[in-house]
Protein backbone atom coordinates (compact mmCIF):
# COMPACT_ATOMS: atom_id res chain seq x y z
CA UNK A 1 0.00 0.00 0.00
CA UNK A 2 1.07 3.58 -0.57
CA UNK A 3 1.75 6.00 2.27
CA UNK A 4 -1.42 7.86 1.24
CA UNK A 5 -3.65 5.07 2.46
CA UNK A 6 -2.38 5.33 6.05
CA UNK A 7 -2.35 9.13 6.36
CA UNK A 8 -4.75 10.57 8.92
CA UNK A 9 -8.10 10.99 7.23
CA UNK A 10 -9.59 14.45 6.89
CA UNK A 11 -11.92 13.70 3.97
CA UNK A 12 -15.68 14.18 4.17
CA UNK A 13 -17.79 11.16 5.13
CA UNK A 14 -19.32 9.02 2.41
CA UNK A 15 -23.01 9.81 1.96
CA UNK A 16 -25.04 6.73 2.93
CA UNK A 17 -27.36 6.81 -0.07
CA UNK A 18 -27.11 4.67 -3.17
CA UNK A 19 -27.08 7.10 -6.11
CA UNK A 20 -27.44 4.63 -8.96
CA UNK A 21 -30.59 4.74 -11.05
CA UNK A 22 -32.32 1.35 -10.60
CA UNK A 23 -33.59 1.48 -14.18
CA UNK A 24 -30.07 1.90 -15.52
CA UNK A 25 -28.77 -0.85 -13.26
CA UNK A 26 -31.42 -3.20 -14.62
CA UNK A 27 -30.62 -2.14 -18.20
CA UNK A 28 -26.91 -2.89 -17.83
CA UNK A 29 -27.58 -6.04 -15.83
CA UNK A 30 -29.44 -7.45 -18.83
CA UNK A 31 -26.25 -7.02 -20.87
CA UNK A 32 -24.02 -8.87 -18.38
CA UNK A 33 -23.72 -12.19 -20.20
CA UNK A 34 -22.60 -10.41 -23.37
CA UNK A 35 -20.23 -7.90 -21.74
CA UNK A 36 -16.93 -9.56 -22.65
CA UNK A 37 -17.88 -10.25 -26.27
CA UNK A 38 -16.05 -7.60 -28.36
CA UNK A 39 -18.67 -8.02 -31.09
CA UNK A 40 -21.67 -8.12 -28.76
CA UNK A 41 -23.87 -5.45 -27.20
CA UNK A 42 -20.89 -3.97 -25.33
CA UNK A 43 -18.71 -3.70 -28.45
CA UNK A 44 -18.59 0.09 -28.09
CA UNK A 45 -17.07 -0.24 -24.62
CA UNK A 46 -14.35 -2.51 -25.99
CA UNK A 47 -13.55 0.15 -28.57
CA UNK A 48 -13.45 2.80 -25.84
CA UNK A 49 -10.97 0.96 -23.67
CA UNK A 50 -7.69 1.79 -25.52
CA UNK A 51 -8.08 5.61 -25.24
CA UNK A 52 -9.43 5.21 -21.70
CA UNK A 53 -6.33 3.29 -20.68
CA UNK A 54 -4.04 5.70 -22.51
CA UNK A 55 -5.51 8.63 -20.62
CA UNK A 56 -5.41 6.78 -17.32
CA UNK A 57 -1.77 5.82 -17.79
CA UNK A 58 -0.79 9.40 -18.72
CA UNK A 59 -2.46 10.86 -15.64
CA UNK A 60 -1.14 8.18 -13.28
CA UNK A 61 2.42 8.78 -14.47
CA UNK A 62 1.99 12.56 -14.24
CA UNK A 63 0.45 12.44 -10.76
CA UNK A 64 2.91 10.05 -9.16
CA UNK A 65 5.92 10.95 -11.35
CA UNK A 66 6.11 7.38 -12.57
CA UNK A 67 8.36 5.74 -15.12
CA UNK A 68 6.48 5.58 -18.44
CA UNK A 69 8.37 2.39 -19.27
CA UNK A 70 7.10 0.54 -16.20
CA UNK A 71 4.53 -2.20 -16.73
CA UNK A 72 3.14 -1.80 -13.20
CA UNK A 73 2.87 1.94 -12.44
CA UNK A 74 0.21 1.26 -9.80
CA UNK A 75 2.23 -1.30 -7.85
CA UNK A 76 1.59 -0.84 -4.12
CA UNK A 77 -1.42 1.42 -4.69
CA UNK A 78 -5.13 0.86 -4.18
CA UNK A 79 -7.69 1.60 -6.92
CA UNK A 80 -11.47 1.81 -6.99
CA UNK A 81 -13.42 1.30 -10.22
CA UNK A 82 -16.90 2.65 -9.50
CA UNK A 83 -19.54 1.48 -11.96
CA UNK A 84 -17.27 -1.30 -13.19
CA UNK A 85 -19.73 -3.25 -15.34
CA UNK A 86 -18.27 -6.71 -15.89
CA UNK A 87 -14.68 -5.58 -15.40
CA UNK A 88 -13.38 -4.17 -18.69
CA UNK A 89 -11.41 -1.50 -16.83
CA UNK A 90 -10.92 -3.28 -13.49
CA UNK A 91 -8.85 -6.05 -15.06
CA UNK A 92 -6.34 -3.70 -16.76
CA UNK A 93 -6.06 -1.76 -13.48
CA UNK A 94 -5.08 -4.99 -11.74
CA UNK A 95 -2.53 -5.76 -14.46
CA UNK A 96 -1.04 -2.28 -13.92
CA UNK A 97 -0.24 -3.41 -10.38
CA UNK A 98 -3.10 -1.96 -8.32
CA UNK A 99 -5.02 -3.72 -5.57
CA UNK A 100 -8.42 -3.22 -7.20
CA UNK A 101 -11.86 -2.94 -5.68
CA UNK A 102 -14.63 -2.70 -8.28
CA UNK A 103 -18.28 -1.89 -7.62
CA UNK A 104 -21.40 -2.03 -9.77
CA UNK A 105 -25.09 -1.60 -9.01
CA UNK A 106 -26.07 -4.61 -11.15
CA UNK A 107 -25.49 -7.96 -9.43
CA UNK A 108 -25.49 -9.67 -12.85
CA UNK A 109 -22.47 -7.60 -13.90
CA UNK A 110 -20.55 -8.45 -10.74
CA UNK A 111 -21.31 -12.14 -11.28
CA UNK A 112 -19.94 -11.98 -14.81
CA UNK A 113 -16.95 -9.95 -13.65
CA UNK A 114 -16.02 -12.47 -10.95
CA UNK A 115 -16.22 -15.40 -13.35
CA UNK A 116 -14.07 -13.66 -15.95
CA UNK A 117 -11.44 -12.51 -13.44
CA UNK A 118 -11.17 -16.02 -12.01
CA UNK A 119 -10.72 -17.40 -15.52
CA UNK A 120 -7.74 -15.16 -16.22
CA UNK A 121 -6.21 -15.46 -12.74
CA UNK A 122 -6.83 -11.94 -11.45
CA UNK A 123 -7.67 -11.20 -7.82
CA UNK A 124 -10.19 -8.32 -7.82
CA UNK A 125 -12.49 -7.40 -4.95
CA UNK A 126 -15.85 -7.13 -6.73
CA UNK A 127 -18.83 -5.74 -4.81
CA UNK A 128 -22.49 -5.09 -5.61
CA UNK A 129 -23.83 -1.62 -4.80
CA UNK A 130 -22.70 1.98 -5.01
CA UNK A 131 -20.32 4.22 -3.11
CA UNK A 132 -21.74 2.95 0.16
CA UNK A 133 -20.28 -0.49 -0.63
CA UNK A 134 -16.80 0.85 0.20
CA UNK A 135 -17.71 3.20 3.05
CA UNK A 136 -14.86 3.60 5.51
CA UNK A 137 -12.15 2.71 2.99
CA UNK A 138 -9.77 5.02 1.12
CA UNK A 139 -8.20 4.54 -2.31
CA UNK A 140 -5.18 6.11 -3.97
CA UNK A 141 -6.92 6.08 -7.36
CA UNK A 142 -10.67 6.47 -7.89
CA UNK A 143 -11.92 5.89 -11.44
CA UNK A 144 -15.48 6.16 -12.74
CA UNK A 145 -15.71 6.17 -16.52
CA UNK A 146 -19.04 6.73 -18.30
CA UNK A 147 -21.02 6.35 -15.08
CA UNK A 148 -22.06 9.75 -13.71
CA UNK A 149 -24.59 10.22 -16.52
CA UNK A 150 -26.45 7.18 -15.16
CA UNK A 151 -26.85 8.30 -11.53
CA UNK A 152 -29.82 10.08 -9.96
CA UNK A 153 -27.77 12.62 -7.99
CA UNK A 154 -24.47 13.56 -9.69
CA UNK A 155 -23.38 15.91 -6.90
CA UNK A 156 -24.03 13.30 -4.23
CA UNK A 157 -22.26 10.66 -6.31
CA UNK A 158 -19.14 12.81 -6.70
CA UNK A 159 -19.21 13.63 -2.98
CA UNK A 160 -19.18 9.89 -2.32
CA UNK A 161 -16.20 9.37 -4.62
CA UNK A 162 -14.35 12.25 -2.98
CA UNK A 163 -15.10 10.72 0.40
CA UNK A 164 -13.25 7.51 -0.43
CA UNK A 165 -10.26 9.19 -2.10
CA UNK A 166 -7.12 8.96 0.01
CA UNK A 167 -5.17 12.14 0.79
CA UNK A 168 -2.82 12.74 -2.11
CA UNK A 169 -4.95 10.56 -4.37
CA UNK A 170 -6.16 10.98 -7.94
CA UNK A 171 -9.72 10.89 -9.29
CA UNK A 172 -10.45 10.21 -12.97
CA UNK A 173 -13.91 10.61 -14.50
CA UNK A 174 -15.33 10.49 -18.01
CA UNK A 175 -18.76 11.30 -19.36
CA UNK A 176 -20.53 12.50 -22.52
CA UNK A 177 -20.88 16.24 -22.98
CA UNK A 178 -24.40 17.63 -23.38
CA UNK A 179 -24.08 18.94 -26.92
CA UNK A 180 -25.93 18.52 -30.23
CA UNK A 181 -23.05 16.30 -31.39
CA UNK A 182 -23.40 13.87 -28.48
CA UNK A 183 -27.17 13.64 -29.01
CA UNK A 184 -26.71 12.90 -32.70
CA UNK A 185 -23.78 10.50 -32.32
CA UNK A 186 -24.79 8.54 -29.24
CA UNK A 187 -28.57 8.52 -29.34
CA UNK A 188 -29.85 9.29 -32.85
CA UNK A 189 -27.16 7.26 -34.63
CA UNK A 190 -25.57 5.06 -31.97
CA UNK A 191 -28.78 3.77 -30.39
CA UNK A 192 -30.91 4.31 -33.49
CA UNK A 193 -28.68 2.09 -35.62
CA UNK A 194 -28.11 -0.50 -32.91
CA UNK A 195 -24.44 0.26 -32.29
CA UNK A 196 -25.37 1.03 -28.68
CA UNK A 197 -28.23 -0.78 -26.90
CA UNK A 198 -31.42 1.29 -26.95
CA UNK A 199 -32.16 3.06 -23.69
CA UNK A 200 -28.51 3.35 -22.65
CA UNK A 201 -28.42 7.15 -22.59
CA UNK A 202 -30.59 10.02 -21.42
CA UNK A 203 -29.17 13.13 -23.09
CA UNK A 204 -30.70 15.43 -20.47
CA UNK A 205 -28.50 13.77 -17.82
CA UNK A 206 -25.25 14.51 -19.68
CA UNK A 207 -23.00 17.07 -17.95
CA UNK A 208 -20.92 19.79 -19.54
CA UNK A 209 -17.29 20.16 -18.39
CA UNK A 210 -18.19 23.38 -16.58
CA UNK A 211 -21.03 21.66 -14.72
CA UNK A 212 -18.85 18.74 -13.70
CA UNK A 213 -16.10 21.13 -12.68
CA UNK A 214 -18.53 23.00 -10.41
CA UNK A 215 -19.66 19.74 -8.82
CA UNK A 216 -16.05 18.74 -8.16
CA UNK A 217 -15.20 22.14 -6.71
CA UNK A 218 -18.21 21.86 -4.43
CA UNK A 219 -16.72 18.79 -2.73
CA UNK A 220 -13.21 20.20 -2.39
CA UNK A 221 -11.74 18.84 -5.63
CA UNK A 222 -9.73 20.70 -8.26
CA UNK A 223 -9.65 19.72 -11.94
CA UNK A 224 -6.04 19.43 -13.11
CA UNK A 225 -6.67 18.15 -16.62
CA UNK A 226 -9.52 17.88 -19.13
CA UNK A 227 -9.25 15.91 -22.37
CA UNK A 228 -11.74 15.15 -25.08
CA UNK A 229 -12.68 11.82 -26.61
CA UNK A 230 -13.46 11.96 -30.31
CA UNK A 231 -14.59 9.42 -32.91
CA UNK A 232 -13.88 9.11 -36.59
CA UNK A 233 -14.76 6.23 -38.95
CA UNK A 234 -11.10 5.80 -39.89
CA UNK A 235 -9.45 6.02 -36.46
CA UNK A 236 -12.24 4.99 -34.15
CA UNK A 237 -12.11 6.51 -30.67
CA UNK A 238 -9.09 8.64 -29.80
CA UNK A 239 -8.06 11.28 -27.30
CA UNK A 240 -8.73 14.76 -28.63
CA UNK A 241 -8.58 18.45 -27.75
CA UNK A 242 -12.29 18.65 -28.57
CA UNK A 243 -14.67 17.87 -25.70
CA UNK A 244 -17.79 18.17 -27.88
CA UNK A 245 -18.59 14.45 -27.81
CA UNK A 246 -17.16 13.03 -24.59
CA UNK A 247 -14.41 14.00 -22.17
CA UNK A 248 -12.17 12.95 -19.29
CA UNK A 249 -11.27 14.93 -16.20
CA UNK A 250 -8.51 14.37 -13.66
CA UNK A 251 -9.03 15.91 -10.25
CA UNK A 252 -7.19 16.17 -6.94
CA UNK A 253 -8.18 17.42 -3.52
CA UNK A 254 -7.66 21.15 -3.01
Amino acid sequence: MSDATVTADTTPPVPPAQFGDPRDAAHFGRLAADWWDPRGSSAMLHRLNPPRLKYLRERVDAHWHGDPASFTPLEGRTALDMGCGAGLLAEPLARLGAAVTAVDAAAENIGAARVHAAGVGLDIDYRVGGVEAVAGRRFDLVVSFEVIEHVTDPAGFVAGLAGVLAPGGLMLLSTPNRTPLSRAAMITLGEGLGQIPRGTHDWDKFLTPDELGEILAGVGMRVVDTRGLAFSPGRGFALSESVALDYFVAAVRV
